[in-house]
């Protein structure tokens, strides 16, 4: 007679340290964002002059003080690709409250996308079953910006 034997994988999760500065954001953890104005000028540095598409997802705590931020995606020229997983993974394992996205147009057109729409409502959907509120997407494009909130998309 055969005997059933169940094996389960284990899981072990694996932090890396990051070495990378960024001397312009020395003052993230003291700021509380209270407008999109806020993060745009606190995360210009990072998207300023970036000649493909990234997409960033910060995570804020209640008082809505970002606690940390991750490059989720590097895309090309005009797009990236974004999967609800990898924004929320960090959000949940960095007990964060709620999420800023935010992505730039290297191109300068600060319109959202069809796929702009989209993935938000994608996002905000995610986010109210996890429990981590999408606060707002945000596209840079060269100095200025296009908030989702103040356009009444999210």
């Amino acid at each position: 007679m055969r005997e059933n034997i169940i094996r389960f994988k284990t899981l072990v999760w694996k932090f890396k340290d990051t070495h990378i500065s960024y001397d312009e954001l020395t003052e993230m953890p003291k700021k509380k964002i209270s407008s999109p104005r806020d993060f745009f000028e606190l995360f210009q540095p990072i998207f300023k002059e970036e000649p493909v598409e990234i997409f960033v997802v910060a995570w804020l705590s209640s008082a809505n003080r970002i606690i940390g931020f991750e490059k989720v995606s590097v895309g090309n020229i005009n797009s990236s690709i974004v999967d609800p997983r990898s924004v929320f993974r960090s959000a949940i394992v960095s007990n964060s409250a709620s999420i800023i996205v935010a992505h730039n147009h290297p191109s300068g057109n600060q319109e959202p996308s069809d796929e702009d729409i989209s993935i938000t409502k994608k996002l905000v959907e995610s986010g109210k079953l996890l429990g981590v509120h999408v606060f707002d997407h945000i596209i840079f494009a060269e100095d200025s910006y296009t908030s989702f909130v103040e356009r009444r998309l999210i």
